[in-house]
């Protein structure tokens, strides 16, 4: 990792190490956010439907299934 944090600054990409490892910082957060973001506004509200409602779970086989149609659809 070390050498890829030189090789932006030697492409000039960066001023120094210290601001690659800034943006990457920044990108880690930013997408840390975005996940949370999707467990609160998706997950949460997913799990606590089919807690609600168990018969609207779906098994594996049926993923599976629809995942193989909708694979065959790119085709």
């Amino acid at each position: 990792m070390a050498d890829t944090v030189k090789a932006k600054v030697r492409a000039g990409e960066y001023a120094s190490e210290s601001e690659v490892i800034r943006d990457g910082l920044r990108a880690l957060i930013a997408r840390d956010c975005a996940v949370e973001n999707w467990l609160h506004s998706q997950v949460g509200p997913a799990y606590d439907a089919l807690k609600t409602d168990p018969t609207r779970a779906v098994t594996a086989d049926q993923v599976r299934v629809r995942l193989a149609a909708e694979h065959a659809k790119t085709r």
